[in-house]
C-alpha cells in the first residue's frame, strides 16, 4: 500500500506540472469569481422577480439554485472530462519510454503497484479539480439562496468516476499500443459517439426493428463505458431529481476493474 501511495503522489505531482490542469484550475477559479460577483451585485429577489415572502418565494429560490447547479454541472462534466482525457493520455506511453521504464522497474515495486499508482494519482488530480469547483458553487449558492442540498456534492463522485472508467481504458490502450494518440482517439470516440448511441439504443432498436443491430447495441451496452448515462445521473443530482437507475454505475465499475486487471496482466508479461 505504501508503494501505491508513493506512486500515486508522484503521478499527482506529474499531473500538477502539466499546464492543462492548471488551466482547469484557473477556469474553475474564474467561474467561482464570476458567480461571487454576480451574487453580491444581485439580490435573490432580482432572480425571482418577487419579494422574499412566503413558500412560493422559497420554492422559486430553490428552483433557481438547482438551475444554476445544473447550468454549471453539464459543461463541467463534458469539458472537464475532455480536458482530463487529453491530460492523462500520455502518462503511460511516457512511462514506457526507454530509460523511464528501466528506472521505474529497478525500484522495489511490483508492476501491479505501478499501474494502480498511476491510476489513483491521475484520478486524484481530477477529483481535486472537480471538488474545488463543485464545493465552491455549492457554498456560494447555499449562502445566496439558502439551498444546501447535499446531493449536489455527489456530482463530484459521479464526474470523477466517469473519468476513472475512461482513464482505466486509457491505461489499457497505452500499455498495448504505447500511443497517447490512440488512447485519446478511442476515449473521445466512446465519450462523444458510442456512449450516446448506446444510451439511446432503445429508440434506435425500435426504429430499425431490432435484429442484428439490436443485438450489437445490447452487447456494446455491457462492454463500453456508459459515460452518457453517468452524465444523466450527474445532471439529475444537480437538478435535485430522483435517480431513475443506478445500473450504469455498477456496470461501469465492473468495466473499470476489468480494464485495470487486464492492464496489470499485460504489463506483467511484457519485457522492457
Amino acid at each position: 500500500m505504501q508503494n501505491i501511495y508513493t506512486l500515486s503522489v508522484l503521478t499527482f505531482r506529474e499531473a500538477l506540472s502539466r499546464k492543462v490542469f492548471l488551466f482547469f484550475f484557473g477556469v474553475s477559479t474564474f467561474v467561482l469569481f464570476l458567480f461571487a460577483v454576480l451574487f453580491v451585485a444581485i439580490s435573490p429577489e432580482s432572480f425571482s422577480g418577487m419579494s422574499s415572502v412566503g413558500a412560493a418565494s422559497n420554492s422559486i429560490h430553490t428552483s433557481i439554485a438547482r438551475g444554476l447547479k445544473f447550468f454549471i454541472t453539464v459543461p463541467l462534466f463534458g469539458g472537464g472530462l475532455f480536458i482530463s482525457i487529453f491530460s492523462v493520455a500520455n502518462f503511460i506511453p511516457q512511462m514506457l519510454e526507454k530509460g523511464n521504464i528501466d528506472l521505474l522497474l529497478s525500484k522495489p515495486v511490483s508492476r501491479a503497484q505501478i499501474i494502480l499508482g498511476k491510476f489513483f494519482g491521475g484520478t486524484a488530480m481530477v477529483f481535486v479539480n472537480v471538488a474545488y469547483l463543485v464545493i465552491g458553487i455549492w457554498f456560494l449558492i447555499g449562502i445566496k439562496f439558502g439551498d444546501w442540498e447535499p446531493a449536489f456534492l455527489l456530482t463530484i463522485l459521479t464526474i470523477t468516476f466517469a473519468f476513472a472508467i475512461l482513464y482505466a481504458l486509457i491505461i489499457l490502450i497505452g500499455i498495448i499500443t504505447k500511443s497517447s494518440v490512440m488512447s485519446m482517439v478511442v476515449s473521445y470516440l466512446i465519450f462523444f459517439i458510442f456512449s450516446p448511441i448506446i444510451a439511446n439504443r432503445e429508440s434506435i432498436i425500435s426504429f430499425v426493428g431490432g435484429g442484428v443491430v439490436g443485438f450489437i447495441l445490447e452487447f456494446l451496452h455491457y462492454i463500453v463505458p456508459q459515460t452518457s448515462e453517468l452524465s444523466t445521473i450527474t445532471s439529475d443530482l444537480a437538478a435535485g431529481n430522483s435517480l431513475l437507475s443506478t445500473e450504469p454505475i455498477f456496470t461501469s465499475l465492473i468495466l473499470l476493474v476489468v480494464f485495470l486487471l487486464i492492464s496489470i496482466s499485460i504489463f506483467k508479461k511484457k519485457d522492457y
